[in-house]
């Protein structure tokens, strides 16, 4: 990977490494009922990723999950309940990787999650069943090197989201995240389908979520 790359990783795990007790409230509902209105109308994409996530990987009885930049560890601990054997979570943010450990603990699930810090692909793993990657392509400025190092990890299918580009909501973001010095990344339909095909995914599945960040929300079959 290229020393931008590795500089772009490295802002964004600094971003949400400040971030991490702030974010991991998104998902717990620990958060005042004005904040909880405000995320459910400008953060619903969060929300429905996550559902449609355990809807298209399916059965994960016995299997193996992995999730590339876990973050707070929502999936890791939605992927254990559903039946997985074990689930490597992978975050270059060390704040967040804490947060992780502490709610698999927190679910009884000790012993079943290995936490890696580190930043895709530049950590070795080994291959699994599934891939979660979740709110993770916003920030990876090598897609198409990034989907090609995920390919051989991936037995069967992978859900993975990816920012849309928009007239408006665009260049206000990218705004927004220059000033933190955390560069963003936007993708259209055919990116998507032609990164997916180049890294060598057999076939796609691609849904637009509607609403405020109109995020793709896309599964990929080995």
């Amino acid at each position: 990977m290229s020393d931008s790359y590795r500089q772009s990783v490295s802002d964004a795990a600094d971003f949400f490494d400040r971030f991490a007790e702030g974010f991991d409230t998104l998902y717990d509902g620990q958060r005042n009922a004005a904040m909880r209105w405000v995320d459910r109308q400008f953060r619903s994409d969060m929300f429905v990723r996550f559902a449609l996530t355990f809807e298209v990987l399916g059965d994960l009885t016995g299997s193996k999950v992995l999730d590339v930049g876990c973050g707070s560890g929502p999936y890791v601990v939605e992927a254990l309940k559903r039946g997985a054997s074990s689930v490597t979570a992978v975050d270059p943010a060390p704040n967040m990787l804490a947060l992780t450990r502490e709610r698999v603990v927190r679910a009884g699930f000790s012993g079943r999650c290995e936490a890696i810090t580190g930043a895709f692909p530049m950590v070795s793993l080994r291959p699994h069943d599934y891939a979660i990657v979740m709110g993770v392509m916003d920030y990876i400025e090598d897609a198409a090197g990034f989907l090609a190092a995920l390919h051989p990890l991936v037995q069967r299918s992978a859900a993975i989201s990816f920012p849309s580009k928009h007239w408006f909501r665009t260049p206000i973001r990218k705004l927004r995240y220059r000033l933190r010095r955390c560069p963003v990344y936007f993708y259209d339909e055919s990116d998507i389908r032609r990164m997916v095909s180049q890294a060598g995914f057999s076939g796609v599945d691609l849904r637009k979520i509607p609403g405020a960040g109109m995020d793709f929300h896309v599964c990929v079959r080995h």
